[in-house]
């Protein structure tokens, strides 16, 4: 398995990304080989983009965004308008590509504020990418939850299924869509079936039906 930090850059003429993914083509490794952050991709013209898009969906090659630490290091040298700094989201999903979202930094010099809270960053990364209509909501949590699955090739072991490993959190929320509007917080972590930890449900004295 392959994880290359690519065109972590706001140059619109970088093109590592298209050779990464010849690469990976001509040994046939797609499946096996994620791109990481590729902001410049996010950069670049429509006509390029479009392009290497159909070459990108032939080699299987998955993606990863970093939401908060793109938005976070990328268009510092732009005034207005300014960047977002993150690879084209939206399109690669229209297009049937593998994409996630992660954090890669928890509290080091490149982003000081990394705590690996996954909530937060798919709460950054579908205000950023702009993937927040109804539609969109309804599978949001695959960017966190499934296609990272599918980039990592642990598919077989992932989901809530007989047999499968206990590894799972509970979110406060009945909904996908209530959870991500909440920003609802995490009540319990398990790891192979034991809890990590529990939270009790918080009580108000206020009742907040009124």
């Amino acid at each position: 398995m392959i994880d290359v930090h690519c065109d972590e850059t706001d140059d619109i003429m970088a093109r590592f990304l298209e050779l990464l993914n010849a690469l990976v083509m001509i040994e046939g490794i797609g499946v096996r080989t994620v791109a990481s952050h590729t902001c410049s991709f996010g950069s670049a013209d429509d006509a390029y983009a479009f392009r290497l898009m159909g070459l990108l969906k032939a080699s299987g090659i998955n993606f990863i965004s970093c939401p908060t630490e793109n938005a976070y290091l990328q268009g510092r040298q732009d005034t207005y308008p300014k960047r977002r700094g993150l690879t084209r989201v939206k399109e690669l999903i229209e297009a049937g590509i593998n994409v996630c979202f992660a954090q890669d930094s928890i509290n080091d010099p490149w982003y000081p504020l990394g705590n690996g809270n996954m909530m937060n960053i798919l709460d950054n990364g579908i205000h950023l990418t702009q993937v927040a209509s109804y539609e969109e909501l309804e599978t949001a949590f695959d960017l966190i939850t499934y296609n990272g699955a599918k980039a990592m090739m642990v598919e077989d072991q992932y989901g809530l299924e007989a047999g499968k490993p206990a590894n799972f959190i509970v979110l406060d929320e009945s909904s996908v869509f209530e959870a991500i509007r909440k920003r609802v917080g995490v009540l319990a972590s398990v790891r192979n079936g034991d809890f990590l930890f529990r939270r009790r449900e918080p009580q108000y004295e206020v009742p907040l039906n009124i």
